[in-house]
């Protein structure tokens, strides 16, 4: 188990869909990240905040700080402090779910140059469609994601009705590559962004 906590790991919900189950999924793997330890967990739950859809007429990356509507700066604000991020997605119709891809469009600079994991969750592939969508549209935001991720595939079996894993340790050892995977990463690239940008 690590002990530093310097690196802040911000653990997104992307469903906002009444009963979804992504809540379940994401409140099992900050508790794993806590026990893991390399990162202070902040966990975002997309349904707190009700961006629309369309965004405004000049792009985002133009904006030094861009307004947002509703709640909008204050999650603009916990997507900065964090220097990784892990997404929590289902596979909805062999995609991610349009919450998420709002929430990534609405921010710009918030994403560039940081490490971006997966976990992915649905009845038969896991989450693996929806994971393998968002990594290019990562890319495409500067942002660099990890090949480790998380698959729970038919969730509604693993998990017991207070949310605990019913055979947890397989899990258990794939979140904490993961989570080592993040940090190493984090911890680079937080070194690179600290140091001088080449002109």
């Amino acid at each position: 188990m690590m002990t530093s906590t310097s690196l802040r790991l911000a653990v997104i919900i992307g469903s906002v869909r009444e009963g979804r189950f992504g809540p379940v999924v994401a409140d099992w793997f900050a508790a794993r990240a806590r026990v893991h330890g390399a990162f202070e967990v902040d966990v975002i739950d997309l349904a707190d905040y009700d961006l629309p859809h369309e965004l405004p007429a000049i792009p985002l990356a133009m904006e030094p700080n861009p307004a947002r509507p509703g709640k909008g700066d204050e999650l603009a604000a916990r997507l900065a402090a964090a220097d990784a991020f892990v997404v929590v997605t289902p596979d909805i119709n062999r995609s991610f779910p349009s919450s998420l891809k709002t929430a990534i469009d609405w921010h710009v600079t918030e994403w560039d140059r940081k490490t971006v994991g997966f976990v992915g969750y649905s009845g038969g592939s896991g989450g693996l469609l929806a994971i393998e969508g968002l990594r290019a549209v990562f890319n495409e935001l500067n942002a660099h994601t990890v090949r480790n991720y998380l698959s729970f595939s038919r969730y509604y079996l693993l998990f017991d009705q207070s949310g605990a894993l019913i055979e947890p340790a397989e899990y258990e050892e794939a979140a904490d590559r993961l989570l080592t995977q993040l940090h190493w990463w984090a911890t680079a690239l937080g070194a690179a962004r600290r140091a001088a940008v080449p002109a």
